[in-house]
C-alpha cells in the first residue's frame, strides 16, 4: 500500500496517478470540510469567487459615473459568504467522488511521520512507500498582538463575520494585493504596509498597472508594523516608515506576509532552514521511500507546480520517467484586469509593448486609459523569451504562451497564427508586428 498525506492539488494527483498504474492508495487528509487543500478551501477559489464580485462592482461603480447605469453597489458580505461556502462544499464533494472513483481510498485523520516510521490516527501504519503533500500555512510575524480578535490570515479571513470600515493588510505579495482590490471595491478603506517594495516578484510594468488599479488602496512601502494596538478588538497598528513612527487607526488586520511548510507531524527527515522537507528532482526525500510534493517542499505556491509535482512523485515511484522542468512557469494576478506574465530568466534581451486593445472587458476602459497593456521580450535571435500582460484574458493566454517560450518556438513560427477577433489580448499583434521586422535586433 502506498500512503498519501494530504489532500491538495498535489496529494490527490499523485493518488490518483498511482491508483490509476494499478496500486493501493490511501490518501489521508486532516481537513473535515474534503479534499481540496488550501486551493479550494483557502486559496485560488476563495480569490477567483470574490474577485468575481469586486469585479461586478467596480464596473458597476464605472458605469454609474458614465451616466448610462444608475444601480446601488450595496450587496450582502454575509450572503455572499454563506452562498459561496457552499459552492465550496460542492466543489470539495466533487473532488472526493472523483478521487474516490479514481480508486483511491480516503480517509479523514491525524499523520505523524518518524523517519520512514508512518502513523495515522496514532496507530502505526506499513506503506511501501509515503507521499507528503501537506501545503503550507501563513506566516505570522512576530508583531505585539497578532493574535487580538480582528487580526485575521488568508486562511480565516473567512470568518470574519462582516466587513469593517477599515483594513491594514501587512504584506507586499499577490495575496495582498488581490484581498486589497476585493475588499477596496466591498466598500472597505484598505491600507498596505509593505516590508520593502510593492509586489517586487513582479516585473516592473505590471507593479504599475496594479497600483493604477488600486488607486483607492493606500500602499504604504518599507513601512514595519511594530504593534497592533488594541484590547478586545484590533483599534490601530503601530508602523515605523518614512515619516517615523505613528498609528494607522484599522477595525481589522490582514496578515499576508507569507507562507511556513506544513511539517509539524514530521521528525526524522531533513528540513530546509524555513521548515520545507528537502527534495531531489525526483521528489525523494533524505529517507528512502518517503516522497514529498507542493508546497510542503517550500518550492512554490502554485497549484499548477503542486500537481507536476505530485505527478513526479508518482512517477517516481512507479518507475516511469517524468516530464522535464519547464522553462518558466506562467503566473497571474487577479485585480480589475489579470496580470500574467512569465519569463526564461537569466537572459538578457530586449522588449517591445502596446497599449491593451478595445475588446471584451476594457471597452468601457478606453475614455480612463486603462485597458491594459502586452509586452514582449526577444533576445538577439528573435526568439521570445517573456511575456506581460494586463487584460481581462491574460492568465489564460499566458499558459499556452508560456507554452510558447517553453517549447522555443520562434516570432517566425506566427506568421500563420490568427488570433480570435474581438480580444482583449495584444500580444499576437506584437508578435506579428515583430515577425515582419526581421533583423530589427542586430
Amino acid at each position: 500500500m502506498i500512503v498519501v498525506v494530504g489532500g491538495g492539488p498535489a496529494g490527490r494527483y499523485a493518488a490518483m496517478r498511482l491508483a490509476a498504474a494499478g496500486k493501493e492508495v490511501r490518501l489521508v487528509d486532516k481537513r473535515s470540510a474534503g479534499l481540496g487543500g488550501q486551493c479550494l478551501h483557502e486559496g485560488c477559489m476563495v480569490i477567483c469567487a470574490l474577485n468575481d464580485v469586486a469585479r461586478l462592482l467596480d464596473q458597476i461603480k464605472s458605469f454609474n459615473k458614465m451616466g448610462f447605469l444608475n444601480l446601488s453597489t450595496g450587496f450582502s458580505y454575509p450572503i455572499l459568504k454563506s452562498r459561496m461556502e457552499e459552492i465550496i462544499r460542492e466543489i470539495a464533494g466533487i473532488l472526493d467522488k472523483e478521487t474516490k472513483d479514481a480508486g483511491v481510498s480516503v480517509i479523514f485523520g491525524t499523520a505523524e511521520l518518524k523517519g520512514s516510521s508512518l502513523f495515522i490516527d496514532g496507530v502505526n501504519t506499513p506503506a511501501e512507500a509515503v507521499v507528503i503533500a501537506t501545503g503550507a500555512h501563513p506566516y505570522i510575524p512576530d508583531i505585539p498582538g497578532s493574535f487580538f480578535p480582528g487580526v485575521y490570515t488568508a486562511h480565516t479571513i473567512l470568518s470574519m463575520k462582516d466587513l469593517p470600515d477599515n483594513m491594514v493588510i501587512i504584506g507586499s505579495g499577490v495575496i495582498a494585493a488581490e484581498y486589497a482590490y476585493i475588499f477596496s471595491n466591498f466598500g472597505v478603506k484598505v491600507t498596505i504596509l509593505a516590508r520593502s517594495t510593492f509586489l517586487r516578484a513582479l516585473p516592473g510594468p505590471l507593479v504599475d498597472e496594479a497600483r493604477k488599479q488600486l488607486s483607492d488602496v493606500v500602499i504604504i512601502e518599507n513601512a514595519t508594523a511594530r504593534e497592533i494596538k488594541g484590547n478586545s478588538e484590533v483599534s490601530g497598528v503601530l508602523i515605523n516608515d518614512s515619516e517615523g513612527t505613528r498609528e494607522i487607526k484599522t477595525d481589522v488586520v490582514l496578515l499576508a506576509a507569507g507562507m511556513v511548510p506544513n511539517t509539524g507531524f514530521i521528525s526524522g527527515i531533513a528540513l530546509g532552514k524555513d521548515g520545507s522537507l528537502l527534495v531531489n528532482e525526483l521528489m525523494e526525500t533524505s529517507v528512502p521511500g518517503v516522497y514529498a510534493a507542493g508546497d510542503v517542499t517550500g518550492f512554490s505556491h502554485l497549484t499548477p507546480i503542486a500537481r507536476l509535482m505530485g505527478r513526479r512523485a508518482a512517477d517516481t515511484i512507479l518507475g516511469r520517467i517524468s516530464a522535464s522542468e519547464p522553462l518558466t512557469v506562467p503566473q497571474a494576478i487577479k485585480l480589475r484586469h489579470d496580470l500574467a506574465f512569465c519569463s526564461n530568466p537569466g537572459i538578457d534581451g530586449k522588449g517591445i509593448s502596446i497599449p491593451g486593445p478595445a475588446g471584451p472587458g476594457t471597452f468601457w476602459q478606453v475614455p480612463a486609459r486603462q485597458t491594459g497593456f502586452s509586452m514582449v521580450g526577444f533576445d538577439k535571435n528573435n526568439k521570445i523569451i517573456s511575456l506581460s500582460e494586463a487584460s481581462p484574458s491574460a492568465s489564460v493566454a499566458m499558459a499556452y504562451l508560456g507554452w510558447v517560450i517553453n517549447s522555443g518556438i520562434e516570432i517566425e513560427a506566427f506568421e500563420k497564427f490568427i488570433e480570435v477577433h474581438p480580444s482583449s489580448d495584444g500580444i499576437p499583434w506584437l508578435l506579428k508586428y515583430m515577425n515582419g521586422k526581421k533583423g530589427m535586433t542586430e
